[in-house]
């Protein structure tokens, strides 16, 4: 037996204005879309399902719903900031090697967005 993948689960009242943040904003696919729930996915790179525990965010910030490893931080970052999103910690480089900010969704879920090296 092998997990195959993990899928975060957010209740939310309005999933027009998530879709909208996640697919232009983040870039990402809407994969399913019943109405009552929408899926949304990146193209597939070989990733191993992953899920955190964490009491804190690092740096003494808070514990994020979600980190999301983006190829390009700068170019995530200007999308961000162009779709008037606010910044709410960051950019900044940590010490142990990422670089990352976060912002929160239309949900107002606390998303941690990074980038390795």
């Amino acid at each position: 037996m092998a997990v195959k993948r993990i899928v975060s689960n957010f209740a939310v009242d309005d999933i027009a204005k998530v879709r909208a943040f996640y697919e232009d904003v983040l870039g990402l696919d809407c994969v399913m879309d019943h109405g009552w729930i929408a899926t949304f996915a990146a193209e597939s790179q070989n990733v191993m399902p992953q899920v955190s525990f964490a009491t804190e965010g690092g740096s003494g910030t808070p514990v994020p719903d979600l980190s999301i490893e983006v190829d390009d931080l700068e170019d995530m970052l200007a999308r961000v900031k162009e779709a008037g999103i606010g910044i709410e910690y960051g950019p900044a480089v940590e010490p142990w090697g990422v670089k990352r900010f976060y912002v929160r969704d239309p949900a107002g879920r606390l998303l941690n967005i990074l980038c390795h090296g």
